[in-house]
């Protein structure tokens, strides 16, 4: 049976993937602010196959390079870490621009459904943040962990979704939105940078403990 640890932090994982801020989640409440709940609703919708798709191949991913080796997974640790310190400085030095477009107003679903499966940024930031968080526990995996880590990931990815359905919706969190867009994303970055840090520093411990 799959440790009950390991469930939670990858349930949390997922959590964190969704509604950390990229180019779906402004376009998300970018639209919601403009065409309301229900359109935001449909968006996530579609956006869902994505976030399943990609968080069952980062969890093959982990599953597979841990029966491969510890070497190899504390070098996707290192790699993931950095990427994810690369998008929180992109984030954390962001500049003010023009507010951005409303995305999706007359297909939300498809529109959802087509950032959710083309984003080149999904993979390598599920995987990231997958492994920054399931690290720990990676010794206690096996193939046979993944349908109950794929369970498990998905009431994350459908209690973020839920989060960001009711968020996106609220006037005051629209106002706020498109008043603080940029600090709103700046605290993100920092977010990001720290998962990184934790991804770093775990595979740096694996590493010297097996040195």
């Amino acid at each position: 049976m799959t440790d009950p640890k390991i469930l939670v932090a990858a349930a949390s994982a997922a959590y964190l993937y969704v509604v950390s801020p990229g180019p779906a989640f402004l376009a998300l409440f970018t639209l919601a602010a403009s065409k309301g709940r229900g359109s935001g609703a449909w968006f996530i919708c579609g956006h869902l196959v994505g976030d399943v798709t990609w968080g069952a191949l980062a969890v093959a991913a982990i599953i597979g390079a841990n029966h491969l080796g510890a070497t190899l997974f504390e070098a996707l640790g290192f790699g993931c870490g950095g990427y994810l310190c690369y998008l929180g400085y992109r984030a954390v030095t962001t500049r003010k621009d023009a507010p951005p477009q409303t995305i999706g107003a007359s297909r939300p679903l498809a529109t959802g459904l087509a950032f959710g499966l083309t984003n080149p940024k999904a993979y390598p930031v599920a995987l990231a943040m997958f492994s920054a968080i399931v690290a720990p526990y990676v010794d206690r995996l096996s193939a046979a962990d993944a349908p109950m880590l794929m369970v498990a990931s998905f009431v994350g990815f459908l209690l973020a979704d839920a989060t960001l359905i009711f968020a996106a919706g609220l006037p005051a969190v629209r106002r706020f939105f498109l008043a603080h867009g940029l600090m709103v994303t700046r605290i993100v970055g920092v977010m990001f940078i720290a998962f990184g840090a934790k991804s770093i520093f775990d595979a740096a411990s694996g590493a010297l403990r097996r040195a």
